[in-house]
């Protein structure tokens, strides 16, 4: 089917495609995983970057992440019109068009954004921001998201690539806090994520994406995300055996507990209420430990 044939009849204001070009690149995670960089480089000593090279990396991983989610789009747009959260997509409606200069421009900012952390920070540093689109763009969208219920475990790597790419910008040889955080990152992908499943299942069956709810029906998927937060929470106060401060810990057990929580709650009555709860309390426990994290690595 002509993916142009979904184009509204009204051409859209300049706003109108500004809203569209920002949803397509999405910029929301795209900055989400840019935080994650930025704390990956806070907790590692060593000598402090510059302000260019901070600026760098934080512009580099914004960039790859949007290529990433750019290509999501363009790869998925005919899924896409089969979801109600999705449908209204750039290209799923048919309100930019999908052409082939696209793939060019996510291919430009890829190789723009990995090349200057290649020429500013080091080749670490590059190699982990483009792990994390590749993981994201090709792993998770392309071999794993209609294949396999793992999808977004695997894909979570993303994220996870994110810190390591941070930290490898002060110190190529990892340590201790960065590669705990990455392992955080990548325990906290699946329960937040299959909590926003277990809300949206419908769409994910008629949609024939596998994932974990459409494949074990959203109670099994509900007592997963509950175990998943477990590890997640269990994992995420492990830095403090490693010289993370009382901050730190603070913020980890306060958005942890809360998650938790949440998560109880919906492997004890699922349904999409407790799921979006478990969500947003996912979000909320992230944001915590980023934020404590940031901030006990600076006062270090």
């Amino acid at each position: 089917m002509n993916t142009t044939t979904l184009a509204s009849t009204t051409r859209p204001s300049p706003a109108q495609v500004a809203r569209l070009v920002l949803g397509l690149f999405k910029l929301r995670i795209g900055v989400l995983i840019m935080v994650t960089a930025l704390v990956g480089l806070a907790v590692t000593p060593g000598a402090s970057p510059s302000l260019v090279q901070v600026a760098v990396l934080a512009l580099a991983v914004l960039g790859a992440s949007a290529a990433a989610g750019a290509f999501n789009q363009y790869y998925e747009a005919e899924s896409d019109r089969l979801m109600a959260r999705t449908r209204g997509r750039a290209f799923a409606s048919g309100a930019l068009p999908r052409s082939r200069a696209w793939l060019l421009l996510i291919g430009a900012l890829l190789a723009l954004s990995v090349g200057a952390a290649w020429q500013v920070l080091n080749g670490s540093a590059a190699l982990y921001i483009f792990l994390g689109a590749f993981f994201y763009g090709v792993v998770y969208t392309v071999w794993l998201k209609r294949r396999s219920w793992t999808n977004i475990v695997i894909g979570g790597l993303s994220g996870s690539f994110a810190v390591l790419a941070g930290a490898a910008a002060v110190n190529p040889a990892l340590g201790a806090q960065p590669l705990l955080l990455a392992l955080v990152l990548f325990l906290w992908t699946p329960p937040h994520f299959w909590s926003l499943a277990i809300a949206g299942s419908a769409d994910y069956a008629a949609a024939g994406v596998p994932m974990l709810p459409v494949v074990v029906g959203p109670q099994r998927a509900a007592r997963v995300v509950f175990a998943s937060t477990l590890a997640l929470v269990a994992a995420s106060l492990l830095p403090g055996a490693f010289g993370a401060g009382p901050l730190y810990m603070a913020g980890a057990a306060i958005g942890g507990g809360w998650f938790v929580y949440k998560s109880w709650r919906l492997a004890r009555a699922p349904s999409r209420q407790t799921a979006l709860g478990s969500f947003f309390a996912s979000l909320l426990q992230l944001s915590l430990l980023l934020g404590a994290a940031s901030i006990d690595g600076l006062i270090r």
